[in-house]
């Protein structure tokens, strides 16, 4: 019942582990000028806390007046929680601690999904992986979320938008890995990841409303609206690849593969083929997401004529299909993320919010993304810990 010596317990323990979360080690004093608890209300919860195998005491604050005082932070033990990020090529997968230290890794290459392991095989043994690389085993895993393109249809549990995914299409999988696998299992689209990794720990930390654009594999975004993930219906919600736009053919039979819309206006294959149109010749070869990150970063610190018409241009042609998604969402912040913009850097993110503020009336601030490091993997395990954190630091049961 809503206010009961319990429940206001468990308030207090939660936001007592919140804080610890967040700074680290803290004081008894400390903690209790945090919250407003008294010292002997401070003392209790810290000893409950405690005797429940949640807080740990570390050491001692030193090189102050007056005696040392005890410091206590999170047990690490407490809880662990796993994320998993899939491409065609291969599955990252990662453990963490309940503080959020990533403490185990594994990559597992994919390259011959077709006709090879089957998916629900490459998961266990991408997870098995990472928890062996973290001294676990796999029971001691409290959640996993795994990132994907696309989306799992929540009336028919099929994936949708990733036809280059193959092995996850069929109506059984879902199934399949849920009876595989002894812990809750999560599945969220792979630019809704970086979104979540951005607002819990980069450039979107205390917004509530934004949209994210992702440029690498593929040109997509992620819709945060009132603080929460916006999926849509289908969980298509963010697809802007499809979006019609000036300039590009229209897409249409989306569900095969061709050509056309934002993708073929500003995804990163429009790169190269924009710099040879310019006159520009040494470029370089491999995947061309990879290629179009060395041109933009290139041109975003070149005085050469063509690359600076490189990258006003490709500015442009982000900021049109930004216009649609400004036009329609008002976000108060667009986060520009992925390799292929995040190469830009400040040069890049100018020219695109100049150019936005002639095609739209909103005004959303624009900023570089700041989780560079693995996003996808990253918040599969933000969103991981944080439904792991709700289930263990729960201490009203």
């Amino acid at each position: 019942m809503a206010g009961t010596p319990r429940t206001l317990r468990a308030m207090n323990d939660r936001a007592a582990l919140d804080l610890l979360l967040e700074h680290g080690q803290l004081s008894r004093t400390r903690i209790g000028k945090l919250t407003g608890l008294s010292k002997p209300t401070a003392s209790q919860l810290l000893a409950r806390l405690e005797a429940a195998g949640l807080v740990l005491a570390g050491g001692t604050t030193e090189g102050r007046p007056g005696p040392n005082a005890q410091l206590y932070e999170v047990n690490p033990a407490a809880g662990y929680a796993a994320g998993l990020d899939v491409t065609p090529e291969r599955i990252l997968a990662a453990v963490a601690d309940i503080t959020g230290r990533t403490i185990g890794s594994y990559e597992l290459p994919t390259p011959n999904r077709r006709t090879g392991t089957p998916v629900v095989q490459q998961v266990t043994d991408a997870l098995d992986g990472a928890v062996k690389a973290a001294g676990l085993v796999r029971a001691d895993i409290h959640r996993l979320v795994i990132g994907t393109p696309g989306a799992f249809d929540p009336g028919t549990g099929r994936l949708r938008y990733a036809s280059h995914l193959p092995g996850w299409h069929t109506p059984a999988l879902l199934g399949e890995l849920a009876a595989a696998l002894p812990m809750p299992v999560e599945y969220e689209n792979d630019v809704n990841l970086v979104a979540v990794a951005e607002q819990r720990l980069g450039a979107a930390r205390g917004h509530d409303d934004f949209v994210l654009l992702w440029n690498e594999g593929g040109l997509g975004a992620a819709l945060v609206l009132g603080g929460r993930l916006h999926r849509g219906w289908t969980g298509g919600a963010g697809e802007v690849g499809f979006l019609p736009v000036p300039g590009t053919p229209l897409v249409r039979q989306v569900t095969k593969a061709n050509s056309g819309g934002y993708q073929e206006l500003a995804g990163s294959q429009a790169v190269p083929r924009l710099a040879r149109e310019l006159g520009i010749d040494d470029i370089p070869s491999g995947p061309y997401a990879e290629v179009a990150a060395a041109l933009v970063a290139r041109a975003a610190h070149s005085e050469d004529p063509a690359h600076q018409q490189l990258l006003e241009t490709y500015a442009t042609r982000l900021a049109t299909g930004l216009a649609s998604l400004v036009s329609v969402l008002d976000p108060e912040l667009v986060v520009l993320s992925g390799a292929s913009l995040t190469a830009g850097g400040e040069p890049l993110r100018a020219l695109v919010q100049s150019e936005l503020a002639e095609l739209a009336a909103a005004r959303p601030h624009l900023v570089v993304g700041d989780v560079h490091e693995q996003p996808v993997l990253r918040g599969a395990l933000e969103s991981a810990l944080a439904a792991t954190r709700d289930e263990v630091f729960d201490t009203s049961r």
